[in-house]
């Protein structure tokens, strides 16, 4: 789906959405277990512009990593996000060494063979400043040489742009081990109405795998009413919403997820929201 650039962001489609929230190592990343990513095949839906995707593919060591997006823009954006990311990262002939953001940072050094075994060395992210892509123009993507390279970055991360919410992608076929939902609940919510969260919510335990990960960072209820005066289409289906962010762990369980883990809060002024992980159990 092509979404208009002059269309007003009905869908959290948000242009420049990481200038407003912006990090260079997503907080919300760092709340989850170290291991969460680790040779995982992962979806995160409502990608945006693939800042958080490609972080994942990057350097939290994940076999595979999809971001989809109902904004064709955004997509396009995400693309030219990971030639840039590929751009800064240290070259690969390098003697590599875990960067000092790495989920190993703080554990005591091991020797290689133990180190390698739990985190495998990877190049540094944000090697080169961005200025050397200003100055030369973005790195080309080199093919990958090998079966492992396609499980590496950049070449372990791709984009879609669809309404996950209502349509597959050729990915979901394979199924996941994690599929991360951040800053979307509330615009599936209002969008879809309570039918609407409740359908995305079986189509995340129908993707993954048994025991996968959903991760969640619920929007609150409050924060509903500024996005409800964009549209006169969810001023209207706010209107007949029953459910509220306290209601998703039960749906959840209901459809077969286990208790929430509530992992941590972060984030400032009114990005500031909690991120929970749900299993499915059944």
């Amino acid at each position: 789906m092509n979404i208009s650039s002059n269309t007003q962001p009905i869908h959290g489609n948000y242009r420049g959405y990481y200038t407003k929230r912006p990090f260079v190592h997503d907080p919300r990343l760092t709340l989850l277990p170290t291991s969460i990513f680790k040779d995982a095949r992962v979806l995160d839906v409502g990608c945006n512009e693939g800042w958080v995707t490609c972080e994942i593919a990057q350097s939290w060591g994940a076999r595979r990593v999809i971001g989809v997006d109902i904004d064709d823009t955004l997509v396009r954006a995400a693309w030219k996000r990971r030639r840039t990311v590929w751009s800064q990262q240290e070259p690969a002939t390098h003697e590599a060494t875990p960067a000092d953001d790495h989920p190993s940072k703080g554990k005591k050094r091991k020797k290689c063979s133990e180190e390698c075994h739990e985190f495998p060395r990877i190049p540094r992210p944000e090697y080169f400043p961005a200025s050397c892509e200003h100055m030369f123009s973005p790195l080309p993507i080199p093919a990958a040489r090998s079966p492992e390279d396609a499980h590496t970055f950049p070449h372990n991360v791709m984009f879609y742009t669809a309404d996950w919410v209502n349509h597959d992608i050729p990915e979901d076929a394979n199924q996941y081990d994690v599929v991360v939902a951040f800053s979307i609940s509330k615009w599936i919510h209002l969008n879809g109405g309570d039918e609407g969260l409740r359908c995305f919510f079986h189509r995340v335990h129908s993707v993954l795998l048994p025991g996968g990960k959903f991760v969640l960072e619920p929007q609150e209820w409050e924060t509903y009413a500024k996005a409800r005066r964009m549209d006169a289409k969810l001023k209207e289906n706010a209107k007949s919403l029953q459910l509220r962010p306290e209601d998703f762990e039960r749906v959840l369980s209901e459809i077969g997820f286990g208790p929430a883990q509530h992992v941590g809060i972060t984030g400032e002024g009114g990005f500031r929201r909690p991120v929970d992980i749900y299993v499915k159990t059944g």
